[in-house]
């Protein structure tokens, strides 16, 4: 069933811009079910409507796919959560296969949120936290948002999960394929009385864990295994109040993929190679892993009464990647070898409240608070050098360093949203963010404002201001000292400054709106332009595929976003095209430890494009449901990330090209039918080939402001599952 807008009645794959809270999914048929269920339902769905309504997105950008959707997209709910959203106009894929993607040309920014509640952030890493199984709708809104978002803003990735009210019963399901793939997961979900549940797991084990570094069909050392966990209960204390628990868990655990091959040991500024390294070593023989492990918690009261609305949550969050290094490795190719263990605890409290004034006014406000504690233990092998770079002759030595740092964000807002007329909405308001951590304190006030038109029933508009105010991670700090590594292969620039990673402050337009031609085919065109001073970037700058931010002192973002919705029948289509663009100027934090002093140099003289600025990214895709049949078919496609470029003269512009473009091609088919009984059709098979046409592309280069490797995209795969519900 085509989620769809409670007043507009718009399809919500695409955008829309009105106010009013989306419809939930159908319940069970009332002759089907009996009375005392029903009830219970329609009290779900009663306050499902009233959650949204405390945080509707007016004026926003708002995108959508749901269950059906999923189902229709290679791979299905097997599909890894970042590459689901690769589907959503202006979100482009990054380097690791189920762990890194882009909305809007910025890097992270982004908020997650389930059942309109937020979750805290983890650290940066390959896996996802989320998985694709427990979504029954998943929304990016993006753009001039509405006063109740801050912090993240490039986008809002809100996940609705699937409900045992709605959608009682389980479902088991076992799919594999190419590089020795198996994933296995299930599902269930019920009511018993005034409780409501749901709970889904999955494991994956696979020779493809991370993108290959090389141009070959399989990577070498590129095993994962991977477990996620995931529980939603809610307990009706009567019609008007209900207290929710969310929780989450997953465990990822990566070999880190070699290049084969390799040149000579590591030497140093004359030649000489250090003391101590093997004459020869393939690179193909190291065994760097990668452990991560993300926990959440989220405890939820929501009460209505009368015109007034309210919702109140505690959250938890730990997060830890640890890096292992293959010692010799990492010292024979980059002179630097290390262990990093990375720690974050994240807890606070956030409220969200709206009351209507009238018909025509409704007055919203609520608060954020976030406690966060970071841990960083490393212990880095180096050699000593003399200042002019040359080996004084000393083996490695190791450096250990440990720090421990905490932040605190604070989020107040207010809004009022104003319905001038019948067609005419406009929503503004404001908040207040304070950050600060053991180096920075800073905050903002930050107007806002939106306004929705409906032209017609056919036909919405919507224009946008935000003010942004984001603070950095706290847990991608540099884990390095200056001072600690002076005289040795990890020396920071000498020459540099070394300023603390500053919140961004951004001023955001956005235009946009959908015509719907006829009642199966919809189009939406939105534009953009952001303005950032202290724009947050990151990247590896090092071994150790953990990533670190810095700022660029001013950065502008712009874009056009088209898309498109077509369904009748059983016939479904979608097409998204993006062009966009990000460029940024003048490093001014972290500059000694991740610069070196040419491309500081340039930065600061000259306006680069961002490492993920990608000019042109697109997908569309096309499924049929013939009686028990659905053969499907998408295409993701973009026009390349940025690499560096040398100049005639021979100096290097740093991100002044692009790796190639690609097109990539997935089909499948998923067939429904019953083996007990032929009218309960309970079994599925789905098969999938995932890039057709076998396609042999970078995704990221072996170049670029913060890019340590390059990486190549999955080539052809076969996959195929069967699943039992029940």
């Amino acid at each position: 069933m085509q989620t769809t807008c409670v007043k507009c009645g718009s399809f919500l794959w695409l955008v829309c811009a009105c106010s009013a809270p989306l419809a939930q999914a159908a319940a069970p048929d009332a002759e089907a079910a009996p009375p005392s269920t029903l009830a219970e339902v329609t009290v779900v769905g009663d306050l499902d409507a009233s959650r949204q309504w405390i945080v509707p997105n007016t004026g926003a950008t708002v995108y959508s796919i749901d269950q059906d959707q999923i189902d229709s997209l290679t791979q299905g709910d097997n599909v890894p959560f970042s590459k689901l959203v690769l589907r959503f106009p202006g979100v482009s894929q990054d380097d690791a296969p189920d762990g890194s993607f882009h909305v809007r040309d910025e890097h992270a920014n982004v908020q997650y949120r389930i059942n309109d509640v937020l979750i805290p952030e983890g650290i940066t890493g390959f896996g996802n936290e989320f998985d694709s199984r427990f979504a029954d709708r998943v929304d990016l809104v993006t753009g001039a948002l509405p006063s109740q978002y801050g912090f993240r803003t490039s986008g809002i990735l809100d996940i609705h999960t699937k409900d045992g009210a709605f959608n009682p019963g389980g479902e088991v399901e076992t799919y594999a394929g190419s590089n020795d793939t198996l994933k296995n997961g299930f599902e269930y979900g019920g009511s018993q009385g005034r409780w409501n549940y749901y709970i889904s797991g999955s494991y994956l084990q696979s020779d493809l864990g991370l993108e290959n570094p090389v141009n070959t069909a399989h990577a070498i050392h590129d095993g994962t295994d991977q477990y996620q966990g995931f529980l939603y209960a809610s307990y009706v204390i009567d019609d008007t109040s209900r207290i929710s628990l969310i929780a989450g868990e997953s465990y990822n655990h990566y070999q880190i993929p070699n290049a084969p091959g390799g040149g000579g040991p590591f030497a140093d500024s004359a030649g000489t190679p250090f003391p101590g390294l093997p004459a020869a070593l393939d690179a193909s023989s190291q065994q760097n892993t990668q452990d991560e492990q993300n926990n959440y918690e989220v405890i939820a009261y929501q009460k209505k009464v009368d015109d007034f609305d309210v919702q109140l949550a505690f959250f938890n969050s730990t997060s830890n990647v640890n890096y292992n290094a293959d010692i010799t490795g990492d010292l024979y190719a980059n002179g630097v070898a290390g262990n990093l263990d990375r720690s974050l605890l994240s807890q606070g409290v956030e409220l969200d409240a709206s009351y209507k004034l009238a018909d025509s006014n409704t007055l919203r406000g609520g608060l954020m608070l976030d406690a966060q504690d970071a841990k960083q233990d490393s212990l880095n092998y180096v050699f000593p050098v003399n200042p002019d770079g040359t080996t004084t002759g000393g083996g490695a030595f190791g450096v250990p360093l440990s720090s421990y740092d905490t932040a605190y964000m604070y989020g107040f807002y207010l809004q009022d949203e104003w319905k001038l007329t019948r067609q005419w909405t406009v929503n503004f308001g404001g908040r207040f963010d304070l950050y600060q951590n053991d180096e920075i304190h800073q905050n903002q006030l930050s107007p806002r404002v939106n306004t929705t038109y409906a032209l017609d029933k056919n036909t919405t508009f919507h224009a946008g201001y935000a003010s942004y105010f984001v603070p950095p991670s706290l847990e991608n700090a540099p884990a390095g000292s200056a001072a600690a590594f002076l005289n040795t292969t990890n020396a920071a620039t000498p020459g540099l400054p070394n300023d603390p990673t500053k919140a961004e402050r951004d001023n955001t337009f956005d235009l946009g709106g959908i015509h719907r031609f006829t009642k199966e085919y919809q189009v939406g065109l939105d534009a953009y332009y952001k303005l950032a001073q202290n724009q947050i970037d990151d990247g590896q700058f090092g071994a150790a595929p953990i990533l670190t931010e810095f700022n660029y002192r001013r950065a502008e973002i712009e874009g056009v976003e088209l898309s498109q919705n077509y369904n009748q029948g059983g016939f479904s289509a979608y097409a998204n095209f993006a062009v966009e663009q990000a460029r940024g100027t003048g490093v001014n934090s972290n500059q000694a430890l991740l610069f070196d002093a040419a491309d500081y140099a340039y930065i600061a003289a000259n306006k680069i494009y961002l490492d993920h600025s990608q000019t042109f990214t697109g997908s569309l895709g096309a499924s049929y449901r013939i009686n028990e049949t659905k053969p499907y078919v998408e295409m993701i496609c973009g026009s390349g990330l940025r690499a560096d470029r040398t100049a005639a003269d021979g100096s290097v512009i740093p991100n002044g090209d692009s790796v190639p473009a690609y097109d990539t091609v997935n089909i499948g088919f998923e067939q429904t039918f019953g083996f007990i009984n032929k009218d309960l059709k309970n079994f599925k098979a789905r098969f999938d080939i995932v890039n057709l046409f076998d396609q042999s592309y970078y995704l990221r280069g072996d170049s670029g402001v913060g890019v340590f490797t390059g990486e190549y995209g999955q080539r052809r795969g076969f996959y195929g599952g069967v699943s039992y519900s029940f």
